[in-house]
């Protein structure tokens, strides 16, 4: 995009604050080089073309705007002389993509001080060697650093993940290995046992009839029902009584394994009516080891259940085994998240889940998104802890205006006004010197915006900070996007 070319003074070129420390000859040989434009309102330059022009405000208005998704967002307006924009990078040559970086269009006829690229190259390199290579370093330098920092954020994320995954862990297995070794221990004595019975003076159609009710005492321990702890304690005083009543031993012991079973007087009656009263402890003790290893083999089976589900959660949570860009389910993907950081959250956190289950799957990079929910989780979590460390967070997700909404809110003590503008930018942390690197909420924002066409945006007052996730419903695939 051109403008109409004009003359170029020296003059005018030397009261615009990049060139007043010039020389005549140095400003002489700017308007040799360059050249003067009048723009009429409309664009100057697109993002994303290539950098070709360095352009300085001699007088005009000019809009400065960035691609978020498929909107362009206004960055700045303004109609101080001397602002300048375009190739601003040219003097480190092929070493980057020269690009220009926003669009840039004026809203009023407005004229420029233009120099192409190459010559803005030449210039800088001849006259501010020193400037050159400090500029480099600093680019280069913050690149690097920003590369090596976010790494360590990725190493710290899965190490606090590693952590809270090894405890989740480790109480359903440690669960096991106990149920184990007990059942172990109850299978031993029920040989014993039933080698007792064996030897006893039982008919064949007593053991049959011992056999049938183990048997219908192992389907009530699968159905046993849910008592309260007063319900419990008054069922095991009863069944204590009768168990002394009728001439059984410890019945004190067995009284609270018959409860947990779902067992009550009129089964022991049954039991009793169907063995008969010289057989009785014999039968009660083999039904005792009977409901013990149903109880034992249900703990062992929740427990690797357990270990299960949380291998799954993090598999879905690092997308093992899928495709880097497919079609998902937000809220598979928030709960996988939620269960991988339930260490981190803790007991003091209460987790609120407000889904709209009607919210339609969406193309995404699920990986990345899980980086998102981490990033906001642990954020909301530094700021309840901030508060106290009792509060609560609240996921919510909704469909608003042709977009996935997720929200992360928390009960936090809120973000200053003053600096939540600064939140998203890369390094800027509230958090102790080591605690934090300041990447977060930029990884976040450009996977979101950048990878996701997105937007992520913040409300905050004290006691309720919100952030807000939202996604397009659909998008171009990976290689539309290439």
């Amino acid at each position: 995009m051109s403008g109409q070319p004009m003359p170029c003074s020296p003059h005018e070129v030397a009261s615009l604050f990049l060139f007043e420390k010039l020389a005549p000859e140095q400003l002489g040989r700017l308007c040799a080089a360059g050249r003067v434009e009048l723009f009429q309102p409309g664009p100057v330059y697109a993002e994303g073309d290539p950098a070709t022009c360095f352009y300085v405000m001699i007088e005009g208005t000019v809009v400065i705007s960035r691609r978020v998704g498929g909107d362009d967002v206004e960055v700045i307006r303004t109609s101080q002389r001397g602002v300048y924009g375009g190739a601003m990078q040219a003097y480190l040559g092929d070493r980057v993509r020269q690009v220009y970086n926003n669009s840039m269009r004026v809203t009023q006829p407005t004229r420029f001080f233009v120099l192409p690229a190459d010559t803005f190259s030449e210039i800088m390199s001849e006259w501010f060697p020193m400037a050159v290579h400090l500029l480099e370093g600093l680019f280069f330098g913050s690149k690097n650093t920003q590369a090596a920092v976010g790494q360590r954020e990725r190493l710290l994320a899965l190490g606090s993940l590693s952590a809270g995954l090894t405890h989740e862990l480790n109480n359903p297995a440690a669960a096991a290995v106990r149920a184990t070794a007990t059942l172990r221990e109850r299978v031993a004595k029920m040989r014993h046992k039933l080698a007792v019975i064996a030897e006893g003076p039982f008919s064949r159609e007593a053991l049959a009839e011992l056999i049938e009710i183990q048997e219908r005492t192992a389907e009530r321990v699968a159905k046993a029902p849910v008592l309260s702890p007063l319900q419990a304690s008054d069922r095991e005083d009863a069944l204590a009584d009768w168990l002394d009543d009728h001439g059984i031993g410890q019945g004190w012991q067995l009284a609270p394994t018959f409860v947990q079973a779902g067992l009550d007087i009129d089964w022991l009656e049954q039991v009793a009516a169907a063995v008969g009263e010289e057989i009785l402890p014999g039968a009660v003790g083999w039904l005792n080891y009977t409901i013990e290893t149903e109880l034992l083999m249900n703990e062992i089976d929740d427990s690797t259940s357990r270990i299960s589900h949380l291998v799954d959660a993090a598999k879905q949570y690092s997308q093992l085994d899928r495709a880097p860009y497919r079609v998902v389910d937000v809220h598979e993907l928030l709960d996988s998240t939620l269960l991988m950081l339930s260490g981190k959250i803790g007991p003091r956190i209460g987790v609120v889940k407000e889904y709209d289950r009607t919210v339609p799957r969406i193309p995404a990079y699920p990986a990345e998104l899980n980086q998102v929910w981490t990033n906001l989780i642990d954020n909301a979590v530094s700021a309840i802890d901030d508060a106290g460390g009792d509060g609560t967070l609240t996921v919510r997700t909704a469909l608003e205006n042709e977009r996935v909404l997720v929200e992360f809110r928390d009960t936090g003590p809120g973000i200053p006004p003053e600096i939540r503008d600064r939140i998203f930018d890369p390094f800027f942390t509230t958090k102790p010197v080591g605690q934090g690197t300041g990447l977060g909420l930029d990884i976040s924002w450009r996977i979101v915006v950048n990878k996701h066409h997105g937007t992520l945006q913040v409300e905050s007052v004290p006691g309720d900070t919100r952030f807000q996730v939202l996604l397009p419903l659909t998008a171009e695939t990976p290689e539309e996007a290439a």
